[in-house]
């Protein structure tokens, strides 16, 4: 495909006020493009693309000074550039508008994003973060974003530093995105932030009453304020045959490479579950051309989350790129042969994907005596039942304004979102988290996204239509919409989660 630069009006030559009347105009400042927005009375020049997956804002929502990105989401300060909600951390570039004559004309490039003056009061010495995910990386980022200027000592299990872990199953197994891709910060970040991220690190137990952590190796370590991100961890399987070492789970960058190891020269695999991972990787080994059969004890995939017609298509979507499918089946057994089914059918596999959910790591807050509600109890604030202790990501169950209900959610731009509230809180903001859960999930080229919280609903409202790949799907529970899933209607997925924040109904 030819490239024919960047796109709409040479922005230093002026545009006219007559030109810029839907409140977002595109064009270019020589290479570059920028976007001018409209908000209130001002009119502000940024940077085209989301600073995340290079999303185009001209495609997103202005809501209250800021832009949000049609893709997953991320939100941007339009007076600042900044960042200001995950999953983009980067600020995007910002540019000095004129108005004269009738027209607006873009100057030339502002001064980088420029420090965020220091507004938090509290001032522990040390903070301490258990986990090195999504939650704990946006906790110790923004800590420091607040300008604190104490110790971060970040411990987490994990043999690499924390990573864009939903490219792990997407891009990333596929073969698509380079390894250099997928830190959410390169090393160096760690070391210019003064991050103390410890890998490969087990925490043994946390003395509530003496602040500190106690290590498996001995260490102690006193905090001020404590945020435990432990995340979750992947449902092994309990069959024989499990520890085989062509059976992987898929979690850790360590997992993708085993993966793709295991995928080089790999004729035909086996995915066990048909989850979100299970087919997000059932997707990407296809696109490996690798022959791929999915095993799962449900009738239709995903009914559970996403109904039952978003379900069909889901796997009808699969089977147009050649995914054969084994529901209402039961794997009794792995061995030389393949995937053993209760059927006494025998799947050969040269790789088998175990996708069968995630439980959350709550031992240690167990053991600490916080409390546990199917996951751990926090309030408002993200503080869990002992003060100056935090909780964020998968572990934390939370009240949830939307929902009416305390609720626990596994996605990873919750996670990252919670993770900078309960920094900002750590340092005595006492912010509510009230943000509207969202997560995407990708299948081949179609992309599903998701905004609210449903674990039941009594009616899925239909807008467009599923199986043409144009549609938002309504979930109600008593005539109230409690979650909006879509398949490209980004500019409607945005409307429905600013109208959700707002109290007001999202269609």
């Amino acid at each position: 495909m030819q490239d024919d630069g960047p796109k709409g009006p040479d922005l230093t030559g002026g545009v006219g006020l007559t030109q810029f009347t839907g409140g977002k105009l595109l064009g270019h400042v020589g290479d570059e493009e920028v976007l001018l927005v409209k908000s209130g009375d001002a009119v502000f020049a940024v940077g085209a693309h989301c600073t995340h997956y290079h999303g185009p804002l001209a495609e997103g929502l202005v809501v209250d000074g800021s832009i949000r990105c049609p893709w997953h989401h991320a939100c941007f300060d339009l007076r600042t550039g900044e960042a200001t909600r995950a999953p983009a951390f980067d600020p995007i570039a910002r540019f000095d508008v004129a108005q004269r004559d009738g027209k607006i004309f873009v100057v030339g490039k502002s001064a980088p994003c420029p420090v965020r003056p220091r507004t938090l009061k509290e001032t522990p010495e040390r903070i301490v973060i258990v986990g090195g995910g999504a939650a704990g990386f946006a906790a110790a980022e923004m800590l420091r974003r607040e300008q604190f200027a104490g110790e971060i000592i970040m411990l987490s299990r994990e043999s690499d530093a924390p990573v864009d872990r939903p490219n792990l199953s997407k891009d990333y197994l596929a073969g698509s995105a380079q390894e250099d891709w997928i830190p959410l910060r390169p090393d160096e970040f760690y070391r210019q932030s003064k991050v103390d991220l410890r890998l490969e690190t087990e925490v043994a137990s946390i003395d509530v009453a003496g602040r500190a952590v106690a290590l498996k190796d001995g260490t102690r370590l006193a905090y001020g304020r404590l945020l435990l991100a432990t995340g979750a961890e992947p449902n092994r399987l309990s069959i024989p045959g499990a520890d085989r070492p062509n059976v992987h789970v898929l979690r850790t960058l360590r997992d993708s490479k085993a993966i793709i190891a295991n995928a080089q020269g790999a004729r035909r695999a086996v995915v066990i579950g048909a989850s979100f991972i299970g087919l997000e990787a059932a997707a990407a080994l296809r696109a490996r051309e690798i022959e791929v059969h999915v095993v799962g004890p449900e009738t239709i995939p995903m009914e559970r989350v996403l109904g039952a017609e978003m379900g069909r298509f889901v796997r009808s979507l699969h089977e147009e790129h050649g995914v054969i499918f084994h529901l209402e089946a039961n794997v009794v057994a792995i061995d030389e042969r393949g995937v053993v089914l209760k059927s006494g059918e025998v799947i050969a596999a040269d790789l088998v994907v175990s996708g069968i959910g995630v439980r959350p790591r709550l031992t240690l807050a167990e053991k600490a005596g916080l409390a546990i509600d199917r996951g751990v109890v926090v309030d408002r604030t993200l503080q869990t039942s002992a003060p100056g202790i935090y909780a964020a990501g998968d572990i934390a169950r939370w009240p949830d304004p939307h929902s009416g209900e305390n609720i626990r959610v596994e996605h990873w731009v919750v996670a990252e979102r919670q993770g900078q509230v309960a920094a900002r809180n750590m340092l005595g903001a006492r912010e509510a988290f009230d943000a509207v859960p969202f997560f995407w999930s990708q299948h081949y080229d179609i992309p599903i996204n998701y905004v609210g919280h449903a674990e039941r609903w009594d009616e899925i409202v239909v807008h467009g239509e599923i199986m043409a790949r144009d549609c938002l799907l309504e979930y109600r529970l008593n005539g109230r919409t409690l979650a909006v899933a879509s398949i490209f209607r980004d500019a409607d997925s945005l409307k429905a989660a600013a109208a959700m924040e707002q109290g007001r109904a999202p269609v």
